[in-house]
């Protein structure tokens, strides 16, 4: 049985290095540096609401940590990751501040564990509902108005906002703490499975920051976002008639 100590700093170290690495970039090229700009208010919406579905389902469930601590808000400065917020901005994915809670308090009406899966899953579920709800928006606003809105700032900060919520959606889902995915697919996984998976979770966190680091993170989600956002937008022209 593996057993590393793993301190959780590094990360953010690495994280911290590949980010100002990217700040440069950005800055050196105007056009990317516009296109920064305008996801602005896609990340703020996806990460708000993001952790907020997490923070309103575990109150639900009962578990009054979240309201408690200020998270049951729609407020963006309640949930914002510095670091995950950087990321979201400059690479597409990312996450927000945790939302904390205690799964003791959940009801008795459903195991621990299935607690923590809907709660983890709330978040990427409402970055789902949020992408296709700005896609008909976009494609909306598009078939009364004429092509140049595709060109236009306001169609750049929406189309932006669809892009955004299904990348912070997708990323989430994979297995690995400290994203959703681990929690979610915990009540699936055979008893072994998930003793291996409690007592690693520090190997995991190490397999996290290699996909980092290599660039693999953009190989295994990139088709997904590609994937997930033509079917939003599909589905949403399908509503306008398109």
């Amino acid at each position: 049985m593996f057993n590393f100590s793993f301190d959780k700093r590094v990360i953010y170290i690495i994280l911290g290095i590949m980010v100002l690495s990217m700040i440069v970039q950005y800055l050196a090229n105007p056009e990317m540096l516009f296109s920064l700009l305008i996801s602005v208010p896609g990340v703020l919406i996806a990460i708000t609401f993001h952790e907020f579905a997490h923070a309103f389902v575990a109150d639900r469930l009962g578990d009054d940590t979240a309201r408690r601590e200020g998270r049951l808000s729609l407020n963006p400065f309640d949930h914002l990751d510095p670091i995950g917020t950087v990321l979201l901005l400059f690479a597409g994915f990312g996450w927000g501040k945790p939302v904390h809670v205690n799964p003791r308090n959940y009801t008795r009406k459903m195991s621990m564990e299935k607690g923590e899966a809907l709660v983890s899953i709330a978040g990427p579920v409402m970055n789902f509902l949020l992408a296709i709800i700005f896609a008909i928006i976009y494609y909306g606003i598009y078939k009364f108005a004429d092509a140049s809105f595709l060109m236009s700032t306001m169609g750049g900060i929406i189309g932006s906002t669809v892009s955004i919520n299904v990348g912070l959606g997708l990323f989430n889902l994979i297995p690995l703490p400290p994203l959703d995915g681990s929690k979610v697919i915990m009540p699936f996984l055979p008893y072994n499975a998930k003793e291996f998976f409690i007592n690693n979770e520090q190997i995991f966190y190490i397999v996290f920051v290699v996909l980092w680091i290599t660039g693999l993170t953009s190989y295994i989600i990139s088709p997904g976002i590609q994937a997930v956002s033509g079917w939003i937008s599909n589905l949403a022209m399908l509503i306008w008639g398109l």
